[in-house]
């Protein structure tokens, strides 16, 4: 350490430790430990090889031996997930006169309910990976989208923190949900409703709100919004529903937005690409931008025409 740097080491702890106290909102001192982001991403990686058994994880599965597998995966999400879900409610209940309660007998009922309900994950996971594979011709094969499509990736993720969304568990489900944003650009919320057959084609940019309500067979192309017309009430407007609907077997085409709790987007739907909808669309009604003229600066498009003919025709 230089001596000049060891001179004024004290001022600037003092001036720093300040700063903790004029802004306490952004430390987390005298608390309860976080969930670790980490750990939290390897549960990702093990739920997901629960769910797609020889396609994440260990390959090379015998059907003998599936059951043993099956049970080492569970032993070691049990352990991870008692010990995260554990951090994130004694960290939310710190400061909670009426303390955090029995932390340890909630949790366990958590796990407990969390992985009862891996078989209907896996159940409406295939019929998203069958509406990825049935709706893009580009794929070769289900193996192809289970392994590469970023869509697959973000809704399978999804799926996991919504169930634990809808058990009340703090931190997890978000830190989940923003592990695959930052992988894929695709940003949903842990608390959007989403039905079956749902396929985000190509995704990056696509942002899907906490009070989306999505039905079944739905389309999404990349750059879609499924907003809140107007956040300027902030914590005023926790609870209330601030983003669409859309009914079952809608398509959104890229670059469209569609904004606000109240807009319902009617059952087979179309949304064209670059649409911005803030009012309900009924259903059967194909919506679509008038495409802008274009303008060929410094020459006719007649002109234009005529030069690419001559440079391509032989």
């Amino acid at each position: 350490m230089s001596t000049n740097f060891h001179k004024h080491i004290g001022g600037l702890v003092a001036t720093i430790a300040g700063s903790y106290r004029e802004e306490p909102y952004t430390i987390a001192l005298d608390t309860q430990a976080l969930p670790n982001r980490d750990t939290v991403v390897e549960i990702i990686h093990q739920l997901r090889e629960l769910l797609f058994p020889g396609y994440i994880g260990k390959q090379n599965l015998a059907n003998a031996t599936i059951e043993y597998h099956i049970g080492d995966l569970l032993i070691g999400i049990q352990e991870k997930l008692y010990e995260q879900i554990t951090c994130a409610l004694k960290h939310q209940a710190c400061g909670n006169p009426d303390g955090p309660g029995d932390v340890e007998e909630r949790t366990d009922a958590i796990i407990h309910q969390f992985l009862s309900r891996i078989p209907a994950l896996r159940s409406v996971l295939a019929t998203d990976v069958k509406a990825a594979f049935t709706g893009d011709p580009s794929a070769e094969n289900t193996s192809e989208v289970i392994f590469s499509f970023p869509g697959v990736f973000a809704v399978s993720v999804y799926r996991l923190a919504h169930e634990l969304f809808k058990l009340s568990v703090p931190l997890i489900p978000r830190i989940m949900t923003e592990y695959a944003h930052s992988i894929t650009g695709i940003d949903i919320h842990a608390g959007a409703q989403i039905g079956n057959h749902f396929f985000i084609d190509h995704g990056t940019g696509v942002v899907i709100g906490e009070t989306t309500v999505i039905g079944n067979h739905v389309k999404i192309y990349q750059g879609v919004t499924l907003g809140a017309l107007s956040t300027r009430g902030g914590q005023t407007l926790r609870g209330v529903k601030r983003h669409p609907t859309l009914e079952d077997e809608v398509t959104v085409y890229s670059g469209a937005s569609i904004l606000g709790g109240d807009t319902v987007i009617g059952k087979e739907a179309v949304i064209g690409s670059n649409a911005f909808i803030t009012k309900s669309v009924p259903e059967g009604t194909k919506v679509s931008v008038r495409s802008p003229e274009l303008v060929f600066k410094g020459r006719t498009p007649q002109e234009f025409k005529q030069e690419f003919i001559e440079d391509w025709v032989i």
